[in-house]
């Protein structure tokens, strides 16, 4: 399958099965727009289904990662409906329902939420400055490598706004809650050494092998791995740190190691016996639900 035409992103996908997504709007500093968001929420909903393609590394063009939402739109600049009044009730019963649905869901957070359910690793490479959605966008990437010359920014306050992109819920489970209440409460620009220290981060690179080291880590994910195991994995440890008793995480993995077992798992077995390279044949388009 090839990879799509985009306005605002170029798309990638090398023999591997590593996609690389680049932010590409590098005049405005890769800056978000709706175009941007609808696009990158298509290309993770795309990807949850193309088995071509084993793991997604994003980076942005030019200097800047993303350098936050676009505030010089005309009219609301987050692209909200002024006049919906939503509440509680109306957004539990009627998300994804008109007007809610393009007139008042939080546009970050569709994007935020097709890459948590795109069933493959993604890893972010941010490679300068990653400011407001620009930083929370990375939040549901599985793993963030950082440049020197990165600068990340939960910025928020400074404009009179919260955290968006289903950030409440990414932040404190990635950096612990205290510090994720400091570095909103503050609104600083993170150095990438105070990110790593923060363990938003896992590894900060030269600018010139950050790219490598990210396309690396994604051929360390998936080669010689079944990827209908990799995306119950990845379901599993999701949903584990949300659970509220360790038997709701049995039931799922229960469920994944029965599915496991009589798949890529026979394989996997016979190929670590006969001491070779396994070829798995799952697919993570097919794997089943978990619950």
């Amino acid at each position: 399958m090839s990879a799509p035409t985009y306005d605002t992103l170029l798309v990638e996908l090398d023999a591997d099965g590593i996609e690389t997504i680049t932010l590409d709007r590098p005049e405005a500093m890769n800056s978000f727009t709706l175009v941007m968001a609808r696009e990158l929420e298509a290309e993770f909903r795309r990807v949850r289904t193309d088995d071509d393609v084993r793991a997604v590394v994003v980076t942005g063009s030019g200097r800047a990662f993303c350098a936050g939402m676009n505030l010089s739109a005309e009219g609301n600049v987050f692209g909200l409906d002024e006049d919906a009044a939503p509440t509680v009730e109306a957004l539990r019963e009627h998300l994804t329902e008109e007007p809610y649905q393009s007139g008042v869901r939080d546009t970050g957070g569709k994007v935020t939420l097709a890459i948590h359910e795109c069933d493959k690793p993604v890893i972010a490479a941010i490679n300068g400055a990653a400011v407001g959605i620009g930083a929370t966008m990375t939040l549901a990437m599985d793993v963030r490598l950082a440049s020197t010359k990165a600068r990340i920014g939960f910025v928020f306050g400074r404009l009179g706004i919260v955290p968006e992109a289903a950030s409440s819920w990414f932040l404190p489970r990635i950096v612990g809650l205290q510090t994720a209440l400091e570095w909103v409460y503050a609104a600083d620009i993170l150095t990438p050494e105070e990110a790593l220290e923060g363990r938003l981060v896992r590894s900060v690179h030269e600018p010139d092998d950050l790219l490598p080291a990210a396309l690396e880590l994604a051929r360390r994910f998936t080669a010689n791995r079944s990827p209908a195991a990799l995306a119950m994995a990845r379901r599993l440890l999701y949903a584990g740190s949300g659970s509220a008793h360790p038997v709701e995480a049995h039931r799922r993995d229960t469920l994944a190691m029965w599915h496991a077992s009589i798949g890529d798992g026979k394989e996997g077995v016979r190929a670590f016996l006969d001491k070779r390279a396994p070829e798995f044949t799952g697919r993570a388009s097919e794997v089943p639900d978990l619950g």
